[in-house]
């Protein structure tokens, strides 16, 4: 099997393709190109093509064919609680929950690799699995906790994969069904719990942006008191709950499709937070630099409303404040801090790949030479200057006169030559 040459991150070392006795045992590298490293077009293109030609085999047909029959029974089982998801994603909270079954979907094909021989421990695995996801429904059941009777259904599918296609499925399918649990809403005990700390922070750290750039603007509980008494308050919609599942779920997948290492991960998945809350305070100042301005900005706001844009009567900051230009700066300023910070890690630590290979004999750094074209060959016998250095002087230092002598060297002839220049 052929492997296209990887395209790497800025900063990192090319993969090297994984060896066919890497692939067989399933080695530390991936046999599988991440999204990352080769076209999107082309990269769909192949694993097609591959997955068809896997097909034509019994054995890898047999394993896709109970995954199917045992996921559609799933889904049949779990049907009350999935036919009530697209009422939930009808909630600004959880408008992204739609999108994450679908990046499930391409990241199982794009990470597909040929079904291994099953053993018996990983169907013993995979039916322990669904026992344990059947007895959590279960108990979630007799006490009526609807929320984490949705979420057994992540485990219940990861026991399918691996009940049917062995470890060797298990290990690249298992993160993007665990992604699914971002498609669910949070439990409201949770969303209760976490509201109340996200308005604080979310009105501390704006009352003191709109102070930072110079506006009048005091803190009242969970409302900001303008200047010119207008009252901005941050209710629960805009506590930022709402943007700190999409941005976890947003960082999640760039640890899975980044190819980064595994203590850049860990920063990503820690930074997920205090992004979330950074780009929430920003929305919040935003709209109160508008109310801030409100006047100045009536004519703009009729303008809009003659064109259709706004309602009558409403004022710019009101229109902004749930718009959905609102939402993409927000969604682009948070990609802008994740890719910031993984262009910031890439130049903190050099890579096993680019440092000196003692173990393996490999040598130490390459010698580095000026850019531009390589310096022309010297002919034999030719004569290598050697420039003196010159005297080092500073104000009120003594000049130390350079002792070393100038001389030539030269380059000796080949044997038979003349030592002359050509």
């Amino acid at each position: 099997m052929s492997f296209p040459t990887p395209i790497s991150p800025p900063n990192r070392p090319a993969r090297v393709p994984p060896t066919e006795a890497e692939a067989a045992v399933g080695g530390a590298r991936s046999v599988v190109a991440e999204p990352v490293d080769e076209g999107l077009v082309e990269g769909t293109v192949r694993r097609g093509k591959m997955f068809a030609a896997d097909m034509q085999s019994p054995e890898q047909r047999l394993p896709w064919t109970v995954i199917g029959v045992l996921a559609a029974l799933l889904a049949y089982s779990y049907w009350p609680s999935l036919a009530q998801l697209p009422s939930f994603w009808d909630n600004p909270q959880y408008q992204h929950g739609w999108i994450v079954p679908v990046f499930t979907v391409l990241l199982l094909f794009w990470w597909r690799k040929p079904v291994g021989p099953v053993t018996t421990s990983a169907r013993a695995a995979g039916v322990g699995l669904l026992l344990l996801s059947f007895v959590m429904r279960l108990w979630c059941a007799s006490f009526r906790i609807v929320t984490l009777d949705m979420y057994t259904f992540v485990p219940a599918l990861m026991g399918v994969f691996l009940l049917a296609g062995g470890w060797s499925m298990f290990r690249w399918s298992w993160a993007p069904i665990a992604s699914l649990i971002f498609m669910y809403p949070l439990p409201d005990e949770a969303t209760r719990y976490l509201l109340g700390p996200l308005q604080t922070v979310a009105t501390i750290v704006s009352t003191y942006s709109l102070q930072t750039l110079g506006l009048d603007a005091y803190r009242d509980g969970n409302r900001i008191i303008l200047g010119d008494g207008q009252v901005l308050g941050v209710v629960d919609a805009c506590s930022g709950l709402k943007m700190l599942t999409i941005f976890v779920w947003l960082a999640v997948m760039l640890m899975l499709v980044g190819g980064l290492e595994w203590w850049e991960n860990l920063v990503i998945a820690a930074s997920a937070i205090p992004i979330a809350l950074v780009c929430n305070a920003f929305r919040i100042t935003t709209v109160g630099v508008m109310y801030n301005f409100n006047d100045s900005l009536k004519g703009l706001s009729t303008s809009l409303a003659g064109m259709g844009l706004l309602e009558k009567g409403q004022s710019l900051a009101e229109a902004f404040h749930d718009s959905l230009p609102a939402a993409l700066l927000m969604m682009l300023l948070a990609v802008g801090f994740l890719v910031l910070e993984m262009k910031i890690l890439s130049y903190l630590v050099v890579t096993d790949d680019l440092a000196p290979s003692m173990v393996a004999g490999g040598g130490g750094i390459p010698r580095m030479r000026p850019a531009g074209p390589a310096p022309a060959a010297m002919p034999p016998g030719a004569v290598r200057p050697v420039i003196a250095t010159p005297p080092r002087s500073a104000p009120g230092f003594p000049t130390i006169p350079n002792t070393i002598p100038t001389e030539k060297r030269s380059v000796s002839p080949p044997p038979g030559g003349d030592g002359k220049m050509g």
